[in-house]
């Protein structure tokens, strides 16, 4: 938590721009990725309003740990180990979900949509086949009930309290829930705009994206293993959340909309691939 700023303002930017960031997590692209290609046939609509209503699922769980927080904070202390394990947590996560994207970008067939890998969706069961707005938001709900979403909420909501009250930390919930909106509803646009159009340039854009989401993995969760076992590395970032938080979101971000414009540009040429 002392990682936080304790500026009202610089905290609201950076918890805003860790929604963002969050909503980028590659869990969340392979969900919202596999509910978007279920529903799409069936019902379009639906299928491109996956990532919103996945990402209010997910921040209505948010909210509510930061309001519990915010509210108890006077009463309860975070444990000294529980900063550490989560980044711990984290970086597992991170490192493996980066190697299996990248992988999957390697491995894919020369004519084959490149889609994200998740861990977190296998044990969704009949559920990864949500067809209704309430049941795709209780999969967003589900993915909050983690350790690394609960402990982020926690700490923002406690670095909260030191300024205001429950309050603060309910605001800064629904800034995190803001910035994931962002990032998840343009995700679930994104996929149904490939699904229409199954061409070279579409297969290029998953490419782009796969490689970038997993690399970036890779990268935050190398830095975040040097900065536990390197004391220079650790002091040098230190202050530096919002800057590596933005430069993460501004890498994905472009990334994003270069898969975009491809989408929608004939510069990489514009051959429909072969109905399988």
């Amino acid at each position: 938590m002392e990682s936080l700023p304790h500026d009202w303002f610089a905290l609201c930017v950076l918890i805003f721009v860790l929604g963002l960031k969050h909503g980028f997590d590659a869990d969340h692209l392979a969900t919202i990725d596999g509910l978007t290609r279920f529903n799409m046939r069936a019902n379009p609509r639906l299928a491109r309003c996956c990532g919103v209503l996945f990402s209010l699922g997910h921040g209505a769980v948010v909210i509510v740990i930061a309001l519990v927080v915010g509210s108890l904070a006077q009463q309860w202390q975070v444990p000294q180990w529980l900063e550490a394990f989560g980044a711990w947590v984290s970086i597992g996560f991170l490192a493996a979900l980066g190697a299996v994207n990248v992988v999957a970008v390697l491995r894919a067939h020369p004519l084959a949509m490149v889609q994200p890998v998740g861990m977190k969706g296998r044990f969704l069961g009949r559920l990864a086949q949500a067809a209704s707005p309430g049941l795709i938001a209780l999969v967003g709900a589900l993915f909050a009930l983690s350790f690394d979403t609960i402990s982020q909420a926690a700490l923002f909501a406690l670095a909260a309290t030191h300024i205001g009250g429950w309050q603060h930390a309910l605001f800064l919930g629904w800034l995190f829930m803001l910035g994931m909106l962002v990032t998840d509803g343009i995700n679930g646009l994104w996929i149904s705009r490939l699904i229409v159009r199954a061409d070279q340039v579409a297969l290029v854009a998953s490419r782009v994206m796969g490689l970038v989401v997993g690399g970036i993995s890779l990268l935050v969760a190398a830095l975040g293993l040097a900065r536990l076992a390197l004391p220079t590395v650790a002091s040098w970032s230190q202050g530096k959340e919002l800057l590596f938080g933005t430069t993460v979101v501004g890498l994905i971000a472009g990334s994003f909309f270069l898969s975009l414009w491809l989408t929608r540009s004939g510069a990489a040429g514009r051959v429909t691939l072969p109905a399988k």
